[in-house]
């Protein structure tokens, strides 16, 4: 699905020798939702040489998985921008989303956990893009077309993902990261961002954090206590106001079974 949008425009680049930039956010929640967005940024170049790119992007299937689209659109220098994103509710459900991607993102996982009260978010994967462009035909386009689009043409220009094309992945996690578990340096806003390496070599997708007892949700425990307290203490009025009526009334009826008895 996704992997066909970077197929076709991977060909215009290789084709127009333009350039085209990848941006992919995973962004975790402190309950473990969150949301994964796909930024494809072609430059004015690519539009000028393919000025039909627009119309020749097959969205169909995309939409049917779930993703959200905005665009394609214009940007401002002349380019295409395209922006899919599509939201997670479980640790299962975004590792899927990853997978979906197709290279250069390969075996990519979002593992949580927790013990105690301790929550472990947990990425890792390999982001290697091993066969070049032919890495984005999927088998379903292979089967159609018998090979990568323009195969031939991509080959005779020269052209290369590397020299082509950029790809980065970031990731905001909650909690606190650990650094010996994470490959990168988070960035001032505590974003981690990794380069893809689109020559053929291996760059791990590594990262680890803590939270403790629950990033974002830390007013859940003292307002849990402050209302297990509170429970206890009406509990023990009630039982201190039950017996108070109960021996109130005892006495009336004693003092009642006193006045009535024969002299």
């Amino acid at each position: 699905m996704v992997r066909r949008i970077f197929a076709l425009l991977a060909c215009a680049v290789a084709l127009a020798a333009c350039q085209v930039d990848v941006t992919v956010d995973v962004v975790v929640e402190p309950d473990g939702t969150g949301l994964i967005t796909v930024a494809v940024v072609a430059d004015a170049d690519v539009v000028r040489q393919v000025p039909t790119l627009a119309e020749e992007l097959v969205l169909d299937d995309v939409i049917e998985a779930g993703w959200s689209i905005d665009g394609p659109n214009p940007t401002d220098d002349g380019g295409l921008q395209i922006v899919m994103s599509h939201p997670f509710r479980s640790q299962g459900e975004a590792t899927n989303l990853l997978q979906s991607l197709g290279p250069p993102f390969t075996s990519m996982e979002l593992g949580r956990g927790t013990n105690g009260d301790v929550t472990t978010n947990r990425l890792s994967g390999r982001l290697v893009l091993v066969d070049g462009f032919e890495s984005f035909a999927d088998d379903e386009l292979v089967a159609a077309v018998g090979a990568l689009p323009f195969a031939s043409q991509i080959e005779a220009s020269g052209a290369t993902p590397e020299t082509s094309m950029s790809v980065r992945v970031r990731a905001l996690l909650p909690g606190v990261l650990n650094e010996e578990a994470t490959n990168v340096e988070p960035n001032a806003g505590g974003v981690l961002e990794w380069d893809v390496p689109l020559d053929g070599s291996v760059l791990q997708w590594q990262a680890e954090t803590t939270q403790q007892p629950g990033e974002g949700e830390r007013w859940a425990r003292p307002v849990s206590i402050a209302a297990l307290v509170a429970l206890i203490a009406w509990v023990a009025f009630m039982t201190l106001f039950i017996g108070y009526v109960a021996f109130a009334r005892f006495r009336r009826a004693r003092r009642y079974r006193q006045r009535n008895l024969p002299a």
